[in-house]
């Protein structure tokens, strides 16, 4: 996954190296944990809030969905009752 991170950032060795380097100075050996563990749980925050809302779009069109097949099924009853001939 990290390969498919770079690619997509169009970043070489020596600039991920580069990047690594200016965390390290600015936070310092004991900062960096930290930081990593604010942005761990930042994204499980959010990944976390994103399938709430999936989750609840899905309840919702849900019902929707159910009814407009109930529709779609009387329909089909009231076309086959007129295609059918009569005796």
């Amino acid at each position: 996954m990290n390969s498919i991170t770079f690619l997509f950032l169009n970043l070489g060795g020596g600039e991920v190296v580069m990047i690594l380097l200016v965390v390290l100075l600015l936070f310092g050996g004991k900062g960096v944990p930290n930081l990593a563990k604010a942005l761990g749980k930042g994204i499980r925050e959010f990944k976390d809030a994103t399938n709430g809302l999936q989750k609840d779009l899905q309840q919702n069109t849900g019902n929707i969905t159910a009814t407009i097949q109930e529709h779609i099924q009387e329909v089909k009853k009231e076309v086959d009752k007129i295609s059918e001939p009569n005796p």
